[in-house]
């Protein structure tokens, strides 16, 4: 006999089995799943773009104040 723990997930403190969802309740979760992952990876990119322009900020001030001497 094999235990197999059930897939289920929690939505305001209510736990649902996922099997027992409706095919449109899938797809609605489907869809939010796929934007978490999307809201991520456009802060990761946000981050990247941030510390860029902080690098090329700093090169224009640095650029700017060799200049002034």
């Amino acid at each position: 006999m094999s235990t197999e723990k059930e897939n289920t997930l929690t939505i305001n403190d209510n736990e649902y089995k996922i099997d027992e969802l409706t095919d449109h309740q899938k797809i609605l979760l489907s869809q939010v799943l796929d934007l978490d992952k999307k809201i991520a990876a456009a802060k990761f990119n946000l981050d990247q773009i941030s510390v860029a322009k902080d690098s090329f900020y700093n090169l224009l001030t640095t650029s700017l104040e060799s200049k002034e001497e």
